[in-house]
């Protein structure tokens, strides 16, 4: 690629900065969503794989990580890149709220919202653990912990609806 080229696609390094954010942050998102279109078609088993995959590789990676991190400081000071912070952030939650509303259960719309940022919370912070010290966690752990907290805010047992090839140890 060459600098001329990125120029007629990008009109400051900035521009460029927040596509590579996006880009980052869309790629975990869609490795994350790919694996529900193989899931039973149950709620339950489609969140379990959703859940699953956010907390595994190659959504679990400590490049990604370093990447969102070196990101994270030019929020603070760039107002285009939080909106593609909140772009990117709203879609993961929008997507993980829609596999939630599925479950059969009742709840307000408040409520819904609630358990949706609740949920985000726990996969948020088990993946950066996860990328951040790969070597600390033994294999499928943070998948189980995950589905665990996150069962556990929900009221269901999403362990048991995770496809057995999926389930860790």
């Amino acid at each position: 690629m060459t600098p001329g080229l990125i120029r007629h696609y990008f009109a400051t390094k900035e521009a460029l900065l927040r596509a590579a954010y996006a880009q980052v942050m869309e790629g975990m998102t869609s490795a994350s969503l790919a694996v529900v279109a193989t899931a039973p078609n149950r709620p339950e088993a489609r969140l379990a794989v959703f859940v699953a995959a956010s907390l595994r590789p190659p959504v679990v990676d400590a490049a990604a990580m370093g990447l969102w991190a070196g990101f994270l400081h030019q929020m603070r000071r760039d107002p285009e890149m939080q909106a593609a912070h909140e772009l990117g952030y709203l879609h993961y939650r929008d997507l993980l709220q829609g596999l939630i509303s599925a479950l059969p259960r009742k709840v307000s719309p408040a409520g819904l919202r609630g358990d949706a940022i609740a949920c985000n919370a726990v996969i948020d912070g088990l993946w950066l653990e996860g990328s951040a010290l790969p070597d600390a966690f033994w294999p499928g752990e943070l998948e189980q912990i995950g589905l665990q907290a996150v069962g556990a805010i929900l009221g269901f047992n999403l362990a048991v609806h995770l496809p057995q090839e999926g389930n860790g140890p």
